[in-house]
This record gives structure tokens, sequence and C-alpha cells, in this order.
């Protein structure tokens, strides 16, 4: 329990002045290091920093969108157990987020009023098991009154009222603690589920939540506006309690563990805490608005809105400044513009802002780009590496805006062909010709219907609704068990050891030049089927196995999971083939269709595919060495943006100014060749994760890494990697996969394809060995023929 100085009792009677008056000196910068001071320094919470606004590992979302994003392996049970993320019970950060795109989607709405972005940030603090409703309302409370010295008689709470549908009951607990900190009955209100239940998705941890809002205006009684849409009353902080689990079935079960996950819009935040009425009139935005002024042929920023803002002159300078501020963090990060996901949707925001920079502000090419600077001083201090890449912002920028020109000028040709084609009396454009020029040539779709407006036409909209959703219609025929959240609970209270997978690393090299792989017999731990652990399955079930240990590579740091089978003592003739291999909260799990009974206790040999196994091991080192030879030629501000390993051919994505010339992939392919011939053994070696952190050269990509962590070396012995005095310039790298022993076992490597996924990322696909060498072999006999 958090004790406080008893304040709450009249606590509706200080700050009795007008709150202008108060705020004198709340700068963004203070504002966010305000809110994260407060809960590390006064309750001891952790401060996380924000994830990149790519998600890690979750192909559910196209970009983060909230703050607990980068905290759902905890929420859903599934955090790697030697990771630091699995110690975390109290955290605080500032997320950045983007909401365009997928179900969160605030891209249309950007520029029509004063509160709408694309980018955000969110700050927010967690208990993960640790502090509830109480703790978490007192905390905010006094941060917002006391740090912040918001007038409490200007806030306004509400809770959750219960629904009888789901049959959940009205949240009296929290109605009582606020109540008891003497926040008064009529500034305490109940809503249903649409406003005061949150959800992390159709099935996932959920919960009621209270929100704090505030009243702009002040000096009477605004409970009626609450949650009204009404823009002088808004919503500033959302406290939820992780209590409940929505299962597939829609229907709510405990959860294991409860939390807290709480969230506030900083932008919302800053425009109160300075008095404005307009997220845009805060030193967020007014140093780009200035800067967009300067480059434009327009009037200053007023802030209209509406039928107001004639020409829609500030409405675009709302976009661009949204807009210039989403490309500068996503690209930074390592989303660029590009043709599918998160990428197609930059694209289409770089576009939308290229054309009310240039169509509506009358700016000159270039003018986009030239606010990135800007936007790296705003955001710069807490998001540094806006400094550090913005040159590179603004090629891409520069690039892309200068190939959208290009696509305007073909499109407004395009449209006034099939307009001469039209008969005098239409009034509808061709649908097909208006998606062609979406998804052909990159014009948004409110830019097509305002051209065609501009000709008294319009497009059938439900017509492209259907063609929209049909572009972003993802597969749903994923068939992998995956372990819920209940399940795991009840494993680690049933004190279920978390399997040893140790075993996937005991291999050798014998005299012969063959990889060996030991043995490894088992015993079954928990059988999982039809969304819960059972202790037995029959034949012809599908099911996920849990053993107390296995040699089987679970899918993880993008190399491929293990094939292979494994046998029931006493049952050889019967094989249980693995058909995948997963990782869930330090738990393997494989998956099996059971060829016959299969019980928990029971005893079983596995058996790897150990060509698949060897094949992944070759391309995974050949992929570190590939990194390597990529560093040696461009140098060491290339960073990898991607890789997966397979048994048939590896890819890599990295960061490149332009595609590659034959020459330098020739280069590669010499550099690789020569760490081949010299057979430089790998040196393999776990670490504490501090230490590894040290080693000069080191190279590590944006994933949550366990302590202790494997350290991959080629040819120099990890131990000697600290050494000052050693001048070897090597391939090492953070990686939990399967490796070679040495380096002449990858054979030979050749280069199938190297192109540009979007500019600025190349992605090479290579392939080794014997396929290597019949690449050759095709390329001698094709040149043989010319």
């Amino acid at each position: 329990m958090i004790s406080f100085p008893h304040f709450f009792g009249n606590m509706f009677g200080y700050l009795s002045r007008s709150y202008s008056q108060v705020q004198t000196d709340f700068s963004s910068n203070r504002v966010r290091r305000t809110f994260t001071d407060f809960f590390h320094e006064l309750y001891q919470h952790i401060i996380v920093p924000s994830s990149p606004v790519r998600p890690r590992g979750d192909p559910s979302l196209l970009f983060v969108n909230a703050g607990m994003n980068q905290f759902k392996p905890i929420f859903l049970g599934a955090a790697d157990p030697r990771s630091e993320m699995a110690t975390y019970r109290r955290v605080v950060n500032s997320q950045k987020c983007v909401r365009a795109g997928g179900k969160h989607n605030d891209l249309e709405d950007v520029g029509r009023d004063v509160y709408h972005h694309t980018f955000f940030e969110m700050l927010g603090n967690w208990s993960f098991g640790d502090y509830f409703k109480e703790e978490a309302c007192i905390m905010a409370w006094r941060l917002l009154t006391e740090e912040y010295r918001i007038p409490p008689e200007r806030l306004y709470v509400s809770y959750f009222a219960g629904d009888a549908t789901s049959g959940l009951p009205a949240d009296e607990e929290t109605r009582h603690i606020w109540l008891s900190m003497g926040v008064p009955s009529d500034h305490l209100l109940p809503f249903g589920m649409k406003d005061n239940f949150w959800e992390m998705g159709e099935i996932g941890p959920c919960g009621p939540c209270t929100e704090i809002h505030y009243d702009h205006i002040g000096g009477r009684n605004a409970a009626s506006l609450v949650n009204a849409d009404s823009p002088d009353v808004v919503e500033i902080w959302n406290l939820v309690f992780m209590q409940y689990n929505r299962e597939a079935d829609h229907s709510l079960r405990s959860l294991p563990q409860f939390s807290v996950d709480t969230g506030m819009g900083l932008e919302r935040l800053v425009t109160v805490l300075q008095g404005q009425r307009s997220n845009y009139d805060t030193d967020l935005f007014t140093p780009l608005l200035s800067a967009i002024q300067q480059r434009s042929n327009c009037p200053e920023y007023r802030g209209r809105t509406g039928e107001a803002d004639v020409g829609k002159v500030d409405m675009a300078y709302r976009v661009v400044a949204d807009h210039v501020r989403t490309l500068s963090v996503c690209i930074a990060d390592g989303v660029y513009p590009g043709m599918s996901g998160a990428e197609l949707v930059l694209r289409r925001i770089l576009r939308r802002a290229v054309r009310f920079s240039t169509e509506v502000l009358q700016a000159p090419e270039g003018a986009l780009a030239s606010l990135v600077p800007t936007v790296a001083h705003i955001l710069g201090d807490a998001y540094p590496e806006l400094h550090k890449e913005s040159d590179r912002i603004m090629d891409i920028i520069n690039e892309n805006e200068a190939q959208f020109l290009s696509s305007l000028k073909q499109g407004r040709r395009v449209i006034d062909r099939t307009l001469q084609r039209l008969e005098s009396n239409d009034t509808l454009f061709p649908v097909p010709v208006a998606w062609s020029l979406h998804r052909n040539l990159g014009f948004p779709l409110d830019l097509i219907g305002l051209m065609l407006e501009e000709q008294g036409l319009s497009v059938d909209q439900r017509a492209l609704d259907v063609l929209l959703r049909c572009q972003v219609q993802t597969s749903v025929g994923d068939t992998l068990v995956h372990l819920d959240l209940h399940s795991l609970a009840q494993l680690q209270s049933g004190e279920v050891p978390h399997t040893d997978d140790s075993p996937k690393y005991h291999y050798s090299l014998a005299q012969d030049g063959k990889y060996v792989f030991q043995p490894c017999h088992a015993t079954v731990q928990a059988l999982y089927c039809g969304q819960t652990l059972v202790s037995e399955v029959a034949g012809g079930q599908r099911c996920g196995v849990v053993l107390d240990r296995t040699c089987f590579y679970a899918e993880q740091g993008g190399q491929s999971h293990d094939q292979g089978y494994f046998i029931r003592d006493g049952l050889p003739d019967v094989l249980y083939p693995v058909e995948a291999v997963q990782l869930a909260g330090g738990y393997v799990v494989h998956q099996v269709t059971a060829a016959e009974v299969l019980r928990k206790g029971d005893q079983v040999q596995l058996y790897l595919d150990e060509p698949q196994r060897l094949a992944c091991m070759v391309k995974h080192t050949a992929t570190h060495v590939l990194n390597f030879a990529l560093r040696q030629l461009l140098g060491s501000s290339v960073e990898q943006r991607g890789s997966h390993v397979a048994a048939d051919r590896l890819r890599f994505d990295f960061s490149v100014k332009g595609s590659l010339s034959i020459p330098q992939l020739q280069e590669i392919e010499r550099s690789i060749h020569n760490i081949i011939t010299e057979n430089n053994a790998v040196y393999i070696e776990e670490v504490p994760l501090a230490r590894a952190k040290d080693i000069p050269g080191l190279r590590t990509v944006d994933e949550v890494y366990p302590d202790p962590v494997r350290v991959v070396s080629v040819a120099v012995p990890v131990a000697d990697l600290y050494d000052s005095q050693t001048d070897r310039w090597t391939s090492v790298e953070l990686c939990c996969g399967t490796h070679l022993l040495t380096t002449g076992e990858i054979g030979d490597l050749v280069i199938i394809s190297e192109r540009q996924m979007v500019k600025g990322i190349s992605r090479i696909v290579a392939v080794t060995g014997d396929d290597a060498r019949e690449v050759c072999y095709i390329k001698a006999r094709r040149h043989k023929t010319k």
C-alpha cells in the first residue's frame, strides 16, 4: 500500500487560480521527463526505452500503435524467462506510436481537426503482477494535481458501469477508491463496455478501465460533456486494469496475474499544460508550422477548420506537420516507403504530404524534406536517432517526392483521357481506372476524389472499399498450435520446469568431417489440445507436446524450426512427426499429429532431420559471414534490417544507398570465399548480456536478448574480443541460432539476387554448397553458349 499526506479531502479547494496563471514553463520535453522521473524516482519503476515503431515479431500489427505493444509477451505469459523483460514488475516509458492503416487508422482524419495524428507519443506506466487499482489511481492523481498542477476541479473520472450481457458487474471497487480520495460524486461517472472496458484484440487480456477527463473551460459542472465528443472536455489518461482474458469463444476468464496498463497521449497532455485548445498550438508543432510558412507562398497558420478554412490552407499546414513527423520517425526506425504492408502505408503518408505541400501550400519541391531538421530539433532529445539519421531521411523523402510528382503528371493525363471518353451525362468515374491510379501510381484515394470533384464527377466508393478490403485481407490459414496464457500459467503454477533446449547445441565434428548430433531422450511434460492442457491425446489428433528437454530448434532469430520425429518407448515402429517447433514463455512446444495415443509422462526418443538442420546451420553461419563482408566493402554504417535462414537459401536485408553493382557483388562473393577457404573456427560462448555489449564491433538487431546471451565469433575466440590489442576485425554477433564449427563447411556461396526492396533497403538472396556450385555451373554454360 502507498501512503501519502492527507491532501485528498481538500484537493478541490486548493489551486483555485485559473489554470493559465499557474502554468508557465511546461515545455514538451519537461512534460515527458516529469512523467518518467515521477514513476522512476518516487515509485521505483524501470524506465524502458521506446521500441521502434516497427513491431517486434508481431505480424498482427503494421506499426506499434500503443505503449503496451512491446510488453505483449508479458501480458501473454510468453516472455523469455532468461530475458530482462521477464523480470519487469514496474515499468514507465514514452512510446513512439503510429496509427495509420489497420484497426487504428487516423490517416484520413489528420488535418480536418486539431487533434488527430498519425504519429504520437504515448506516456505509460505498467504494473505486471505488482500494484493494482488503488495504487494506480493514487499515483495518477498525484502526478496530475501535484506535479503538473492541474486544478482538480477541472478533472472528471469515468469508471466501468458493468455489462449484463457479458455478466460483468460494475467496477464498484474503482468507484470507491476515487470517492475515498475525495473526488466528488458528480465528477465520477459510470460508462459501459464501449468507453470503459479495454480489450487488446478479438482475443487476449482485457479489463475495465477508468479514464481521467479534463475540462478546458472550467468554472462549471461539465459532467454531461464527458464522452460526448465535446472538444471542450477531453480524455487525457486511461488506466486499464487487466484482470480478464477474452477467449476464442468470446467468454471471459480471470487472468492468473492482474496487471495495470496506462496510457496518456503526450500531445494532448502538453496542450492542456500549455493552456492551449489545439495540439498544433503547442511547442511540439509551432516550430514546424513556422518552418512550413517560410517555405510556402501562403499566409501564416491560423488554426481554422471546416468551412472557415477557405482553400484548406490550415488543413494543409496540419497534414504536412503531422506527416513529416511520422515520416521522420518511421524512416529513422527502418520503415521506408514501399509497396506492401507498413511500407505501403508510409508511401501513402508521404504522397499525401507532398500533395498538400506542393498543391495547396505552393511549396517548392524539396520543401518537405527540408523540415526534417526541425523535427529532429523538437523530438531529438527523446529520440536521438532522428539527429543521426536526418540526412538519410531527407534523401529518401526527396527521392520519393520526385517519383510521385512525376506520377502525378502521368495520373492527370490518365484522368484527362478517361474524361474525354465519357458520355456527357456520365457522373461516375470508372472504378478500374481509379483503382489503377491508386494501386499502380500511388494516388491517395482522397486525391482522386478531389480531382474528380473538380470535374463534377465522383467514383463508386462502395466498389473501391471492396477492392481495399481484398487488398488488406491476410491469410487465416495459420494452423499452428499456440499455448494460451492460461495454459502457460497452469504450467508455471504446477511448477513444470521450463524446457531444457540446450541439447539443440550438442553436436560435434567427427574425424571424417561429418557432424554428429547427440541423441536426446525426453519425458512428455504436458499435452495441449483444443485450447487446453490434457493428460492424453488419441491417434490422429493434432496437439502441442511440451517435453522436459529437447534437441529441436524452435523458430526464432530468423532461423527456421527443426524437423524430424520422435518415437515412444515401447512403441519403436510408430513415428510421431514434428511439424513445427515454437517457443512460448520458456516452454518448447512441438506440434505433432499423434500417430497413436500419447500420454503425459511418456518417455520418447527424439530424432532430428539432420540434413535439414545442417543446411540451416550452413545458411546461418553464411549469413554472419555475408553481414561481415558487406561491412568490409561498404563500411560500418551498413545495418541489418532483417534476415531469414532456411534449409534451401538465406535472405538478408540491409541498409544501403542504392543497389549494389555487379563488381561490388562479385567482391562480396570473393571476400566470403576467402573466409570459407581459410576454414576459420567458429567460436560460440554464453556470456552475461552486459559484458557482451562491451565487445568492440558487436553487431546487434532490435530484439529482446536473453541474459546470458550467446556470442558467435568467426576466427577469434570470444575471450580475445575484449582485448584492445586484438587488431583482427571479424564477424561477431549475438545469436541464439545453430552454427557450423568451422567456415569451411559452407562450401561455397553464390548471390542469386540483389534488389532494392524500398529506398535505402536492399535484399540479398544467396545459396550455398552444392546449390551454389550448381548455380555457378549453369552460369558458366550460359556464358559458353553466348
